[in-house]
């Protein structure tokens, strides 16, 4: 069975930096894209920055230049580095996975259970 753990979130002050990471485990022939989500209490879920197995990558306007994805494909995992977080930056991050499982080469779609990151003001 697939499973996406995060890793990294936290507490920190605005204009401060965190590192988020998740590594794609289990029956695994190839993963595609790779990317991370947020929700913040009250608003809708939105994309936050996204990476393809061929490295490129897309962002969401309020992270662009604060934030950074990378991925390493030989080891199923992605990386997000946040810098000069604001408060507004404050919600769960999930980690999510596109693919080809490898026992039966059928296409999987994965969610993260999701790491806390808050920013205080």
């Amino acid at each position: 069975q697939l499973q996406l753990v995060e890793s990294g979130g936290g507490l920190v002050q605005a204009g401060g930096s965190l590192r988020l990471s998740c590594a794609a485990s289990g029956s695994i022939f190839r993963v595609n894209a790779m990317g991370w989500y947020r929700q913040a209490p009250g608003k809708q879920r939105e994309l936050v920055a996204h990476i393809t197995s061929g490295g490129t990558t897309n962002y969401a306007d309020s992270v662009k230049g604060r934030f950074i994805i990378s991925r390493d494909n030989a080891k199923n995992t992605v990386t997000l580095q946040m810098n000069s977080l604001k408060p507004e930056d404050t919600a769960v991050y999930h980690c999510t996975a596109e693919g080809v499982t490898g026992l039966f080469r059928s296409t999987f779609s994965s969610w993260g259970q999701g790491t806390q990151v808050t920013v205080s003001s």
